[in-house]
């Protein structure tokens, strides 16, 4: 008898769970419906892009506009890769991001530690400075870097397109934030045991800040790749082209051949999107990161 009543209370509470559940009320329908409409206006221009690349020569102008061609061909994409050196150009893009990246990564992590852990005369008011400089337009400071790269001879060069853009306020500011939520018994710990700074930079720090690396990386491969006006400005020989000043080239002074131009930014946007598909797990745990406090 008792193990009959005891069933049948069992029984009630899993009944009583499932209706206290919360079912999905008309809001919540509402929001999803809404995030799905956000999604698909989205990806339609990405979708043209690629059905632009894909249609004849003469078929981009065609009234009413077809999104699906009707007679598919990789011309454009074949057209795009003889004609221009579309290889070259995609090669030094991935040179220069890849290097800018690494680069950013390394410097902002090790300044954001000074920042973060490291205790000195005047540090919080050298990082207010530090982070007051993001408010100088990158177009005013341009200018003085031409001239230190001129002066360096760096023009027409690698170390022009990389070193200048390995620096990076934001980055500092980022890598400081998640550096800020580290406990600061794991930093006495480390130094307990005999660790220095660099030991516990290398050691304790980066691996608990690696979801917020990620998310700089993305931000600093993003930026990178589809910088233009900095590369315009240094770079002269075709051969040190990116891909945006290559992109730049497919555009006639009178007319433009859309469907070729479509081709050559599928191709650029390819690496982005795999990067991005590679490190969204981590970039969205760095984003998580972001806002949380000592």
């Amino acid at each position: 008898m008792a193990i009959e009543n005891s069933s049948r209370a069992l029984v009630f509470k899993k009944v009583q769970s499932e209706k206290s559940k919360p079912r999905p009320t008309l809001n919540r329908i509402l929001f999803y419906l809404l995030l799905i409409v956000g999604a698909f206006i989205m990806l339609v221009p990405f979708l043209w892009m690629v059905s632009t690349s894909l249609k004849p020569s003469g078929a981009t102008m065609v009234m009413p506009p077809e999104f699906i061609p009707n007679q598919p061909t990789t011309q454009n994409y074949e057209q795009v890769t003889q004609q221009f050196p579309m290889i070259r150009f995609l090669w030094n893009s991935v040179i220069v991001a890849v290097l800018t990246t690494i680069g950013q990564m390394v410097f902002s992590s090790m300044a954001a530690y000074a920042f973060a852990r490291m205790h000195f005369k005047g540090r919080d008011k050298l990082f207010l400075l530090y982070l007051a400089t993001m408010m100088v337009p990158t177009q005013v400071t341009m200018i003085p870097q031409f001239i230190l790269i001129k002066e360096f001879g760096w023009l027409d060069s690698y170390p022009g397109l990389i070193i200048p853009t390995m620096f990076a306020v934001f980055g500092t500011f980022l890598m400081r934030q998640a550096m800020l939520s580290i406990p600061r018994e794991l930093e006495e710990a480390a130094f307990m045991d005999g660790a220095n700074h660099f030991q516990v930079f290398y050691k304790v720090c980066l691996p608990l800040i690696k979801p917020m690396l990620a998310a700089l990386g993305i931000f600093t491969f993003m930026q990178s790749w589809n910088n233009f006006l900095w590369p315009l400005i240094v770079i002269s020989n075709q051969d040190l082209a990116t891909l945006p000043l290559g992109l730049s080239l497919l555009q006639g002074r009178w007319s433009t051949d859309w469907g070729l131009m479509m081709a050559g930014v599928v191709i650029s946007v390819l690496p982005i999107l795999i990067v991005y598909l590679f490190a969204q797990k981590y970039f969205i745990q760095g984003m998580t990161m972001s806002g949380m406090k000592e």
